[in-house]
């Protein structure tokens, strides 16, 4: 590691909290000799010292950075994943919004956040992607990405949209439904979450296929092999329908596209302050009960 170290800060500044847990993490890290590089439209309303680089973003945006610190809510960390996987940088998150899955720390631990990170304290985790490509005629249309999610949804309220599922070059089941939800593990908390779908540990190489609102006998969430390759055509008849991508990125679905869902050649890395068992977090995101629970050796 040189000796001139760098961060890449992405942060929601939309609220006053936020911006003021921004400023705090730019103090600390810049007091320690650690520079800071952001983006200049998200320096607005932020009070930032001398020796804060602001960019435009781009490509090689974080060059010569050695990770990504990203506060904000679940959408500015899927903002920072973007960055991540772009530059293979690993990313940091501090949630400043409600639940955070991808977050690390909350809003209480910024000094512990900068304190590791000037001893570069954490350990990196790689996360599955997938990577997405939608065919009309045989003929790709549109190449794309997520962590968490690609969504085939409706583009309207009033007609639903039919569909053909497929694994592996085999058709599963044809249905109307609102959208399926076609998801790692780490957006198994998410998107598919809502839509009935299982919390996969993160840990666990898999490809989920989870239904939304279908009208169907058999339309349940499907855990595949990490090597599978899962497929939705949209039904030549329907309406068109809408693609997207971790809800951050879309295109229109005509009528008859198909849309391809395998493994990401590219992981986001993640890093990591603690290991906290993940049945733990999912336990404080969610809140869940656990009162009257005694562990091993508690008794009867």
């Amino acid at each position: 590691m040189s000796d001139e170290r760098t961060v890449f800060l992405i942060a929601h500044t939309g609220r006053e909290t936020a911006l003021r847990s921004v400023e705090a993490l730019v103090h600390g890290l810049l007091k320690a000799g650690i520079k800071i590089r952001l983006l200049s439209a998200e320096a607005v309303g932020l009070d930032l010292p001398d020796g804060v680089e602001l960019v435009g973003g781009g490509h090689g945006a974080a060059d010569g950075c050695e990770l990504i610190l990203v506060a904000g809510g679940d959408g500015t960390l899927l903002r920072g994943a973007e960055l991540a996987r772009e530059s293979g940088l690993p990313m940091l998150g501090i949630n400043l919004g409600r639940v955070g899955f991808l977050a690390e720390a909350e809003r209480d631990d910024l000094a512990v956040v900068v304190e590791r990170v000037v001893e570069a304290d954490y350990e990196i985790e790689d996360r599955m992607t997938l990577d997405v490509v939608v065919r009309t005629n045989g003929e790709v249309l549109y190449e794309d990405w997520a962590l968490n999610e690609a969504s085939i949804e409706k583009a309207s309220r009033e007609r639903m949209l039919e569909v053909v599922t497929e694994v592996d070059g085999r058709p599963v089941s044809n249905f109307g439904c609102d959208g399926v939800v076609l998801s790692t593990p780490t957006g198994s908390t998410a998107y598919a979450f809502s839509g009935g779908g299982p919390v996969v540990w993160p840990e666990v190489e898999a490809l989920l296929m989870v239904p939304i609102s279908a009208h169907a006998l058999f339309a349940r969430p499907l855990v595949t092999s990490p090597d599978s390759v899962l497929a939705v055509e949209v039904q030549p008849k329907t309406p068109n329908g809408i693609l997207w991508c971790d809800g951050r990125r879309s295109v229109e679905l005509p009528a008859g596209a198909r849309v391809e869902v395998r493994r990401g050649k590219t992981p986001v890395r993640l890093a990591r302050l603690h290991r906290a068992p993940f049945t733990d977090r999912l336990v404080a995101k969610f809140a869940l009960p656990v009162t009257g629970w005694r562990g091993r050796g508690g008794g009867c």
